[in-house]
């Protein structure tokens, strides 16, 4: 060992990591229990770390998704629990109510401002993006801003920030035609300007709501929710300007949402339903695993956090490591609730 190079000492390291680390479940539970909150369903959670035991999660929630009275909730974890559930936005727009939809909480590593990124409008074909700020770790909130005309703000998984400051932020379209597009809206000056760096639009593949992740040699990677029936991936080589052709993982997707991060370790984890799109776009969502992965495309099954049956629904998770190596996730549980499971 006194003789290996720096870059066989990581190569090591991560074929080391990959054969012994094995995640393990920490603590699990719901943020709220069922009527304890002042809402009928909920979807699309988020969360955001602050240190040491300091959490914040957001969600929509009202009587049913895309009804008008759809808004935005957080809860603070502090104290080793989840506090009561409070409204933070809603779909307001010159005095005429639409529902709001799919969270994304960040924050700058340069900058102590936390961002809360959600869409408002009738449905995902037609809504558009918004954000608000906070100061103080989200217990206030700004006045909603809307993004730029063509700017929709990460569509569901957290904007990715580089070396250099730039943020890239993971988005996606469906058109009336019920065409998915994804793409990465970046800015280089902490979130003032934004443009738009299409992935792909020249193919056939159709995919929404990526998650940015980036590998040790520099290239960036997304992972897509499809319709092909698998996690779909594309390549970038130039910090997100362009990119490579569209590839097929070996996870099976249901046309339904993922999230994906690289963890301390170097190994890439993800969140995902394992099945396929059954008739109705909901079918599929009844188990919900973990899987880690040394390349972003080759996935191994490495937890299981819902085995459910026809009829449950866990979906939607959200995935983060915090800065003492826990890993924490979110998800909706069976649309009355959102789980926190935390994995070391």
């Amino acid at each position: 060992m006194k003789n290996i190079t720096p870059f066989l000492a990581l190569l090591f390291l991560a074929f080391y990591s990959c054969k012994t680390y094995k995640p393990q479940i920490v603590s699990s539970g719901q943020i709220f229990q069922e009527g304890q909150a002042a809402f009928k369903q909920c979807h699309a959670s988020t969360i955001q770390s602050f240190g040491k035991d300091s959490l914040l999660a957001c969600w929509f929630g009202g009587t049913q998704e895309s009804n008008p009275d759809v808004v935005i909730w957080s809860s603070h974890y502090t104290n080793g629990k989840w506090q009561t559930p409070v409204q933070i936005a809603d779909g307001i727009l010159a005095e005429k109510r639409y529902p709001t939809w799919n969270p994304v909480l960040y924050q700058h590593p340069k900058n102590d401002t936390l961002y809360l990124f959600y869409k408002i409008g009738p449905n995902p074909r037609e809504w558009k993006g918004y954000v608000k700020y906070s100061l103080d770790k989200g217990y206030h909130w700004s006045a909603a801003q809307a993004l730029p005309d063509g700017i929709l703000g990460p569509i569901k998984n957290k904007p990715f920030t580089l070396s250099n400051g730039d943020i890239l932020s993971p988005s996606s379209t469906e058109s009336k035609e019920e065409i998915w597009k994804a793409h990465i809206e970046i800015s280089r000056d902490q979130g003032k300007t934004w443009s738009i760096s299409n992935i792909r639009p020249d193919t056939s593949i159709q995919v929404i709501q990526p998650s940015i992740v980036q590998h040790s040699d520099g290239r960036i990677q997304v992972l897509c929710r499809s319709k092909e029936n698998k996690v779909m991936a594309a390549f970038s080589t130039d910090k997100g300007v362009t990119w490579g052709s569209w590839q097929a993982t070996n996870l099976l997707n249901p046309n339904s949402a993922t999230d994906a991060i690289r963890l301390k370790n170097g190994l890439f984890m993800i969140v995902y339903n394992p099945a396929i799109a059954g008739k109705d776009w909901w079918e599929g969502r009844t188990k919900l695993h973990v899987a880690i992965s040394k390349d972003g495309l080759q996935w191994k099954d490495a937890l299981i956090l819902e085995d459910g049956v026809k009829g449950d629904e866990y979906s939607y998770p959200t995935i983060i490591q915090d800065t003492s190596g826990l890993i924490h996730i979110t998800y909706t549980w069976n649309r009355k609730s959102i789980k926190h499971v935390v994995l070391k």
